[in-house]
C-alpha cells in the first residue's frame, strides 16, 4: 500500500493532506530521514511527526469511559469518540464502540476496527464476565444473590429469564456484579425488579481484562497479550 494511502486510511488527513505533510517532511523513518510519498516501508519503520504511527487494522483500545458521555457518533451532547484523537474518528476502516456502556454508566469500554474480533468479544457463545461495581439506593435485602444466581429472574417487558450471575457484597449499598450476557440497562432493571435502584454503575472488568489504574476520560492501545487476557 502506498504511504499516502496508508496515512489516510489511519485518519492523517485527506490523501490530499497526507501528500501535503510528506512536503512539509512530517513523514520520516525511523532514523529520521524523510520519506516521500511512493517510497516503500514498513509501517513499523514509519514515523509521522516523530511518534510511530498507529497500528493497521486491528486496533484495540481500551477507555475509561466517564459519566455523562454516549456510545454514538450522532447524537447532541458529549460522545465517547470526543475523548479519542480525532483522527481515530476517521479511520478506514472505522473504530466502532465494542458492545455500550449508557450514558450513566462508568468504566471499561473498548473500540476496535476488526469486526471478528468486535462480534467474538460481544458473542453470547463467548460468555464472558462482564463485571461491574454498582451503590445502590437502598440496603441490599439479603435475598438478591441468590435470586441472581438462579437463572429465573425475568425482567419487566422480557420473555427468557437471565442467565445466572454471581453477587458480591461489598457493603450495605455497595456491591459488584457478575454477568455473562448484556441486555438492555441490564443491571438498573435487575436491581428494580429486586425493589432496589442503582445509583452509581461502573464496569471495571471485561473477561480477564481490567483497567488496570487507567483514570477516568483516558485511553490507551491494547496490545496482543491484552487481547489475549479478554478471553483468558
Amino acid at each position: 500500500m502506498k504511504l499516502v494511502r496508508l496515512l489516510a486510511n489511519l485518519g492523517y488527513g485527506s490523501r490530499k493532506q497526507v501528500a501535503q505533510l510528506f512536503r512539509e517532511g512530517a513523514v520520516t523513518d525511523v532514523n529520521g530521514d524523510v520519506l516521500y510519498a511512493d517510497d516503500k516501508v514498513e509501517h513499523a519503520d514509519v514515523r509521522f511527526e516523530g511518534e510511530p504511527l498507529d497500528p493497521p487494522q486491528g486496533m484495540l483500545v481500551m477507555l475509561n469511559k466517564p459519566t455523562g458521555y454516549t456510545c454514538s457518533r450522532k447524537d447532541v451532547g458529549r460522545l465517547v469518540y470526543d475523548l479519542l484523537p480525532p483522527r481515530f474518528g476517521v479511520r478506514n476502516p472505522v473504530l466502532s464502540t465494542v458492545g455500550r456502556l449508557d450514558r450513566d454508566t462508568s468504566g471499561l469500554l473498548l473500540f476496535t476496527d476488526d469486526g471478528q474480533l468486535l462480534h467474538k468479544i460481544i458473542s453470547p457463545k463467548s460468555a464472558l464476565g462482564k463485571v461491574y461495581e454498582a451503590t445502590l439506593a437502598d440496603d441490599l435485602k439479603g435475598n438478591e444473590g441468590a435470586i441472581f444466581a438462579a437463572g429465573t429472574l425475568m425482567l419487566e417487558g422480557e420473555t427468557d429469564p437471565l442467565d445466572p450471575a454471581v453477587l458480591d457484597v461489598l457493603g450495605p449499598r455497595h456491591v459488584r456484579l457478575t454477568l455473562t450476557e448484556g441486555r438492555y440497562h441490564q443491571v438498573r432493571r435487575m436491581f428494580a425488579a429486586v425493589g432496589n435502584h442503582v445509583e452509581t454503575l461502573e464496569r471495571t472488568a471485561l473477561g480477564g481484562l481490567t483497567l488496570g489504574g487507567l483514570e477516568s476520560g483516558r485511553w490507551r492501545l491494547l496490545t496482543e497479550a491484552d487481547t489475549q487476557q479478554i478471553f483468558s
